[in-house]
């Protein structure tokens, strides 16, 4: 049981101002493991203000870059020393495998902080040019200001590293605002923040519910909003930001499409890079490639070769080294995932393998990973964000027909091409409508590259130099003609 009383802010713990208490539940176990404070919109105020007096009448924000790259990367190693604790407790909270968490929840941020320090210290933060009659110009990237971050519960640590990142290379104070279903890891990154000795205000770090959050966004002191999560909620944080012509970032939804073409060697390999791809983090994650389209030809083949692979996954323990697939996040998770199954089947869809419940396991929310064939790209199944261990195989017959049923998406977040010929790979990967597309790999994150998507799945990019931008603001000073 990890009790705490207190909240991050300005370099300090301090006291909430109210009693209100989140309960952390176990979704192994379905029993409580932590307490943390509720954060009322009292602390929020406080949280922003300090921030706000980081920006406006502190050191970080006319620091050099070389100096902010130091803080970065003194972040990096300060979370490095507590990675397997981070881990184990992000698996706690979350469910996510062990094996899983302590590379793609915790080595991944430090990676993604270590590739910001790096950045930072060659980034042109100011450009120098002749204007049009000849006199000097310079064009800054200023600081926004303050910024938020709301962090989802899938992969807490690393969508914290993927906004604190950027935001400490720009000079930007923020206040990150951790889900209700995973606080504890934050107390982890916020003694990380403390040895990294940065600045009082710079990064504050505040647990609350969905209320609360709101006045976050909403808060006149918040220059610059990033929200990672669900699309619905995506547009309604961008509609406050719009109203307020407040800078915002969104990170939303997918519902990806792997194309598998008629040349792919699907050898043992590759079949384990493809199921990662759709059921990494027990499905529970933004970039899945959910939907699996399968050439005509080799229909029966690859979907029995997936049926069988997904089949034998271990489904256990989250904190378990063998386990494949942990348990959801939360019973109503679990509730809306069997759902979508109930759908599949009434739909038509047949289920190669899962399709419940475990029935080894009487307490958990667990889900069978599954696999449905037989769909087609009009069912629920194909067509909604699911976010758990559920993959539908769709037939094609030609390589248009497959982009065609790719692009056949409210959303636009990833993509993946299989194939023994990775250039005409690149070249089909090329016309589907994503921000990412891979070619033979789970990997739809590059360190160095943006990251976003197109239509439905969010606005603005993070990672690379091009994640540092949305914390900027464009300045030019013209100077007189010498």
């Amino acid at each position: 049981m990890q009790t705490h009383d207190k909240l991050y802010i300005g370099g300090e713990w301090v006291d909430p101002t109210g009693t209100g208490t989140i309960d952390v539940i176990s979704p192994h176990s379905e029993e409580i493991i932590g307490r943390v404070p509720d954060a009322s919109e009292a602390d929020i105020d406080r949280a922003v203000a300090t921030a706000r007096e980081a920006f406006d009448h502190g050191p970080w924000p006319h620091t050099k870059p070389e100096e902010r790259a130091d803080a970065i990367a003194r972040l990096s190693l300060a979370i490095q020393a507590r990675a397997e604790h981070i881990a184990d407790m992000i698996s706690a909270q979350n469910g996510s495998p062990k094996a899983w968490s302590i590379m793609g929840q915790v080595f991944s941020a430090t990676m993604v902080l270590d590739t910001y320090a790096d950045i930072t210290r060659s980034y042109e933060f100011e450009n120098h040019r002749t204007g049009g009659l000849g006199q000097p110009v310079t064009v800054r990237r200023a600081p926004v200001g303050v910024a938020a971050g709301i962090i989802p519960w899938n992969v807490p640590l690393f969508i914290t590293a993927l906004k604190v990142g950027p935001a400490m290379a720009a000079g930007v104070p923020i206040v990150i605002k951790p889900a209700p279903e995973t606080p504890l890891d934050a107390y982890l990154f916020a003694e990380a923040v403390a040895q990294a000795d940065l600045p009082p205000g710079v990064i504050n770090i505040v647990a609350a519910g969905r209320e609360v959050s709101e006045h976050l966004v909403r808060h006149p002191g918040i220059d610059k909003v990033s929200f990672t999560g669900s699309s619905a909620v995506g547009k309604h944080i961008g509609s406050i930001c719009g109203g307020a012509l407040k800078r915002c970032t969104l990170e939303l939804g997918g519902k990806s499409a792997a194309i598998v073409l008629d040349d792919v060697n699907l050898d043992d390999a590759l079949l384990n890079e493809l199921l990662n791809s759709g059921l990494m983090n027990n499905g529970q994650a933004c970039g899945a490639q959910t939907r699996i389209l399968v050439p005509q030809s080799r229909y029966a083949e690859i979907v029995d070769a997936l049926g069988s692979a997904i089949g034998a996954m271990k489904v256990g323990d989250p904190l378990d080294e063998a386990t494949q697939i942990g348990p959801l996040v939360a019973q109503r998770q679990q509730d809306r995932v069997l759902g979508y199954l109930a759908s599949g089947k009434a739909e038509g869809a047949r289920v190669v393998t899962g399709g419940g419940r475990p029935a080894h396991l009487d307490k958990g929310w667990y889900v069978e990973p599954t696999l449905f064939a037989d769909a087609d790209n009009s069912m629920k199944i194909a067509r909604e964000e699911i976010f758990g261990p559920v993959l539908t195989a769709i037939p094609y017959s030609t390589e248009d027909e497959a982009v065609a049923i790719a692009n056949d998406s409210d959303y636009g977040l990833c993509g993946s091409v299989w194939t023994s010929d990775p250039q005409h790979g690149a070249e089909i990967g090329a016309r589907v409508r994503t921000g990412v597309v891979a070619i033979n790999s789970q990997m739809i994150l590059d360190f160095r590259s943006p990251f976003g998507g197109f239509k439905q799945s969010g606005m603005g990019r993070e990672l690379g130099p091009e994640g540092i931008e949305p914390y900027t603001e464009l300045q030019t000073i013209v100077m007189p003609m010498g």
